[in-house]
């Protein structure tokens, strides 16, 4: 059904596209999902749902304006496409053809074959790449903020700390011009070797974490997307300048191409009890350079 996966131009800047549409199939609930061969506009991932899709409307060949109410990423594995939630696989895996499945309410208009171009709402987007680059940021500046709470050695980030983010993360969302970052300790983290004693002072280490993000913020360093290839299932790369040295991490979302565009970058914590351990929320900011 599908040959080629879809070609993303998201991660260039790009915040429209006009192609071809290949497929519209049902999405259910009365819904449509129209598939083109190239697109602007960025999904949510279901393995990962960090960051939200793009605002936009799509305009058909006949001269509808149609609004996009959604975006998910598709998999087709022979004549078999899913959508979404029902997307068994990581986007990516070997035997599947990824594509973004743009989502109507009204199909009226739209038929394979047919030229549409398709405009992503840019404050919207501008918003969400603020948020997702401080989204990284902030977790870099929690690594290197707690890289003394360690009695073992672990697994280390982008700039060679010890990753607490990526071992004790649970869940991420990426906001309009913020992210909200949920982290769990318990015995495992422990008998890795984390301190538990080290969250006992949260505005300390908010104030820690906000003073290292300041100095990368004050240094406007360049922020790119290094990408394998252009289809939505290639391997993409955030690679940020900062002045201990070259942050990469892989990353499918969207972002500013500068950290002149942030005025400043800051985080706060609140903690509770859960289930054998605690539950460690940071909650970013992102506030834009006027």
């Amino acid at each position: 059904m599908i040959d080629d996966g879809t070609v993303v131009t998201y991660p260039d800047g790009a915040t429209t596209s006009t192609s071809r549409v290949a497929h519209v199939v049902d999405a259910g609930a009365g819904r449509t999902a129209v598939i083109v061969d190239a697109t602007a506009f960025h999904p949510v991932d279901t393995a990962w749902p960090d960051q939200p899709a793009d605002h936009g409307t799509l305009h058909t060949a006949g001269g509808d304006d149609v609004a996009i109410v959604d975006a998910v990423v598709g998999a087709a594995q022979g004549d078999t496409l899913l959508l979404g939630p029902d997307v068994p696989v990581r986007t990516g895996t070997e035997g599947w053809t990824f594509v973004v499945a743009h989502i109507v309410a009204d199909r009226a208009g739209i038929a394979p074959g047919d030229e549409v171009t398709i405009d992503v709402d840019a404050g919207h987007r501008a918003a969400l790449s603020a948020g997702h680059t401080a989204c990284h940021l902030a977790s870099l500046a929690l690594d290197a903020a707690l890289s003394g709470a360690w009695r073992k050695e672990v697994a280390v980030d982008a700039l060679g700390a010890p990753a607490f983010d990526a071992l004790a993360i649970q869940e991420s969302r990426i906001l309009p011009d913020g992210a909200r970052d949920v982290y769990r300790i318990g015995k495992s983290l422990r008998r890795k070797g984390f301190d538990v004693e080290a969250l006992g002072d949260l505005e300390g280490l908010a104030a820690r974490v906000d003073a290292q993000l300041a100095d990368w913020v004050a240094a406007d360093g360049d922020v790119r997307i290094e990408r394998d290839g252009r289809r939505l299932a290639d391997r993409r790369t955030w690679v940020c300048a900062l002045p201990g040295g070259e942050a990469r991490i892989p990353c499918g979302g969207t972002h500013v191409t500068s950290l002149a565009a942030l005025h400043a970058v800051t985080v706060a914590f609140t903690s509770s009890p859960a289930e054998g351990g605690i539950e460690l929320v940071m909650t970013t900011t992102a506030t834009p350079e006027v």
